[in-house]
């Protein structure tokens, strides 16, 4: 039997889905009453999709606080990214919002276009509370990751937008290109 290529109806993409923490992997902690990354949630969002076209390699880098991120963090990301990008379709990397824009411009800055999509997801507000953007966000990500051209790109909130130049758009909750931010007058960050 011929082995499936991208045309054929049998085959699937083949996509690396790095964790490494983030608000959306917060969980809730009754005993403190504080959310923490303790525990991943991936797997049961993952449950809950229908990805029949995607085989997904998880990879459980770490499960940080993106504001606890150091230098060499985005730098184990970034390389371990690089590695994925080389034996997958695609990468997905699910990061905490507040230095998700440095880990994409650290990959730019590192693999500069990778021969595959990299989109980086992340969470506004954690999957265990009601209205998450959780599901919805890591859902684009997988779509965006089997669609996009090669490059490093953040999906949320119904965008896609490449970097370099992407920022965190804190008036809004949401991300959105340097310019755009600069044009309506908020400062990137």
């Amino acid at each position: 039997m011929p082995k499936p290529t991208p045309h054929s109806k049998s085959y699937r993409k083949r996509v690396a889905l790095i964790s490494t923490g983030g608000t959306i992997e917060k969980t809730y902690d009754e005993m403190e009453g504080v959310l923490r990354n303790e525990v991943s949630n991936l797997d049961v969002m993952l449950a809950g999709l229908e990805l029949e076209g995607v085989v997904l390699t998880r990879v459980p880098l770490m499960n940080k606080d993106s504001l606890e991120m150091e230098p060499e963090d985005h730098a184990l990301i970034a390389q371990t990214a690089g590695v994925m990008a080389e034996q997958h379709d695609g990468v997905v990397i699910v990061h905490g919002t507040d230095r998700l824009a440095v880990t994409g411009e650290t990959l730019v800055g590192t693999l500069g276009t990778p021969r595959v999509p990299i989109v980086l997801t992340g969470a506004m507000r954690p999957y265990q509370l009601r209205n998450t953007d959780a599901v919805q966000n890591l859902t684009e990500a997988l779509l965006a990751v089997q669609l996009a051209e090669p490059g490093v790109y953040v999906a949320m909130h119904g965008r896609l937008l490449r970097f370099p130049g992407v920022v965190k758009d804190r008036a809004r909750g949401t991300f959105a290109r340097a310019e755009e931010l600069e044009e309506r007058g908020g400062a990137a960050k």
